[in-house]
């Protein structure tokens, strides 16, 4: 129509869009230019192979962590292995061969394991013989573990057999029967029953904590007899050296532990 203007195709008084063109594939948008004059990266199409994936060649950053393929470097087995046993160390002290287990774990080769291993042991990092000290000082302490029982647990963590009676020799005779006492006391105060029934109980308690049976036995004995006329009556009929030495035919590793 004259004097109208002419629509330009942009903005407010663009043209409506022709029938068909909805149904149509969209147009690709074309890169634009900044006001520098420098030209954007094209969108990048996820359908276009190495585009989706492999970011590096758009100018991103790969993952660091990355596993091998995609472009990053692997990771040194060494630095992983020295990760792996510092974390373990983190929880709690170990033994060797705790840290070995952990390394075969998850993969780490013998040979790798054994230098990581062996210059944690130079600088003093694992010290076998120093984590079984503090094993057989803390659990007797505090859970009135005796020997036997400490050294069974010694052994199951990977301590040398001579190390581990180093570590043993610490808690003597007498330190092990106060200990099995201070115990069998604590449990008389809430203990109920028949003075043999009580006997019995308590007597195997001591054994599960790794308590020879003569120990266990004269412990008890002596409890009973300090606590009422009725116990010291039945203490006073036990041959503690006769059930001591029954008890002993009975093999030790076959009684279980707490």
């Amino acid at each position: 129509m004259t004097g109208r203007r002419a629509r330009t195709g942009r903005g407010w008084d663009a043209s409506p869009p022709r029938a068909g063109d909805a149904d149509g594939p969209p147009r690709p948008r074309r890169g634009r230019r900044g006001s520098s004059g420098g030209a954007f990266s094209p969108q990048v199409d996820a359908d276009a192979p190495g585009d989706a994936d492999d970011r590096g060649a758009a100018g991103v950053p790969q993952d660091a962590d990355a596993p091998c393929g995609t472009g990053a470097p692997p990771r040194d087995e060494a630095e992983l292995a020295r990760e792996i046993c510092l974390r373990q160390l983190a929880v709690r002290p170990r033994t060797r061969a705790e840290l070995a287990a952990a390394l075969a774990k998850r993969g780490i080769s013998e040979e790798v394991s054994a230098g990581v291993l062996d210059r944690y042991d130079e600088v003093g990092i694992i010290d076998d013989a120093a984590f079984a000290r503090a094993w057989v000082s803390s659990r007797h302490a505090g859970r009135g573990l005796a020997r036997r029982a400490l050294a069974n647990e010694l052994r199951r963590r990977g301590v040398d057999g001579e190390v581990a009676s180093e570590a043993l020799d610490e808690l003597d005779e007498e330190t092990e029967a106060e200990t099995a006492r201070a115990l069998v006391d604590r449990k008389l105060r809430t203990a109920r029953g028949e003075p043999d029934a009580v006997f019995r109980r308590l007597v195997g308690m001591l054994a599960r904590k790794g308590y020879p049976p003569g120990v266990a036995i004269r412990a008890v004995k002596d409890a009973l007899a300090a606590q009422s006329a009725e116990a010291a009556e039945f203490a006073d009929g036990i041959d503690a050296d006769a059930l001591a030495d029954a008890e002993g035919d009975l093999t030790p590793d076959t009684r279980p532990l707490d």
